[in-house]
């Protein structure tokens, strides 16, 4: 009897950890009749706690055929585990002690300090940039957000700049003996597409894809450059930064400070927004959305939550293409269409929407973001589809439930 239960002890102690130690069971449900792909979020302390693991320790997350799948733990303490659920379906995933497997990365960004300081971000939808205390000392007025668009699912936004630097320096090199290389620019600068996507997309003095600005007296106060940056969040599924930005005078309020913090995920056509203002006596209105050019005043879609536009890209005589870009407030904005008086220098204006009366430390989020014709979004119904559709995903979020059980 003795011999038998050491026998049976060692056996025990021989098998894998995870065929006896506890595993946590997820069931994702999608409550809408469209596919829903996109990531879930479970708090990770938690996930620790029922799996009786101390910070630090490693798990893995499983499909239901038993495949490691890619997950995420973020700076403010989520899970994240992407979730493909069929229409008014569920999906089952496990949670178990172990070491997971090294996954690829959908979302990255960085500073670019060769290129003035500019924050570049990407994921296998499109890439995104905002401007830097470098660019701001030249007196460049560039305030709102970039957008570069690309039809791959590779992160490829730091060769762009690498390539683009490289021609730079060869091109300067080359002009100072009185050489003239046209060929050097086609094939190394970021604005043209070589394959993979392109910078076609004006910003200058206005708010570009989905920059916040405040209001004092009807107009908006364009932002500047940011002055300090920390990126929270680095992959594989989101990319977070948060940005803090130099006082400026709104008003009568000489030092208001403008926070964002700015997160894409994979797979999603749509950043998320967080902004706040220190520094404000009293409420003021809250003004986001995107620019509107001169060259295509039509192409402007003004709903009830957001704004959305057909961008005709910064040379439309010779871009056959089109960019989408779009503004969503799913916690609410009056929004309306807002001209220059004196539209300049191929800006018409803009379409916004407005958060009424924000307060100091006030927080309010919405959503901004773009598509590419020469993409996965053809034309700008497709576009409204697939805003319509993020928007339902917002009023009613895929449904996890997770429980614990011994194997």
């Amino acid at each position: 009897m003795i011999l038998k239960s050491i026998f049976s002890l060692a056996l025990l102690m021989a098998l894998p950890m995870g065929s006896w130690a506890s595993e946590l069971t997820v069931t994702v449900h999608n409550d809408e009749p469209f596919q829903r792909q996109e990531l879930v979020e479970l708090s990770v302390d938690s996930v620790l706690r029922q799996l009786d693991l101390a910070e630090g320790q490693t798990f893995v997350v499983r499909n239901s055929i038993g495949q490691q799948v890619t997950y995420q733990v973020t700076y403010d303490r989520k899970l994240l585990i992407d979730a493909a659920v069929k229409p008014c379906g569920q999906t089952v995933f496990s949670i178990a002690p172990g070491t997971p497997e090294v996954f690829r990365s959908w979302v990255e960004g960085k500073m670019y300090r060769m290129r003035k300081d500019d924050i570049g971000w990407e994921n296998d939808r499109g890439a995104y940039r905002v401007y830097g205390p470098a660019l701001q000392k030249t007196g460049e007025k560039s305030y709102g957000i970039d957008v570069w668009t690309k039809n791959s699912k590779e992160l490829d936004m730091s060769e762009r700049y690498y390539k683009d630097m490289e021609g730079n320096v060869t091109g300067w090199a080359n002009a100072q003996n009185g050489q003239k290389d046209r060929e050097i620019d086609l094939h190394s600068t970021f604005h043209l597409d070589h394959g993979n996507g392109l910078d076609c997309y004006a910003v200058g003095p206005t708010l570009g894809c989905g920059a916040p600005a405040l209001m004092d007296d009807g107009q908006l106060v364009l932002p500047y450059c940011y002055k300090t940056y920390r990126i929270w969040d680095n992959g594989p599924l989101r990319f977070t930064v948060e940005l803090t930005f130099t006082p400026a005078k709104v008003g009568n309020d000489e030092q208001v400070v403008e926070h964002r913090i700015i997160s894409l995920d994979k797979g999603s056509n749509f950043n998320k927004m967080t902004v706040w203002y220190e520094g404000l006596t009293t409420p003021r209105d809250l003004a986001s959305g995107v620019v509107i050019h001169s060259a295509d005043k039509e192409s402007v879609v003004i709903g009830k939550n957001f704004v959305q536009y057909a961008d005709p890209t910064d040379q439309p005589e010779r871009h056959g293409f089109q960019l989408y870009v779009a503004t969503l407030y799913p916690h609410g904005a009056d929004t309306r269409k807002l001209l220059y008086d004196k539209p300049s220098g191929g800006i018409e204006g803009h379409a916004i929407g407005i958060k009424r009366k924000l307060k100091n430390n006030e927080r309010y989020t919405y959503f901004f973001g773009s598509a590419w014709s020469e993409y996965d979004v053809r034309t700008q119904a497709e576009w409204q589809l697939r805003i319509d559709e993020f928007m339902k995903s917002q009023d009613r979020p895929l449904v996890t439930v997770m429980k614990k059980a011994s194997r």
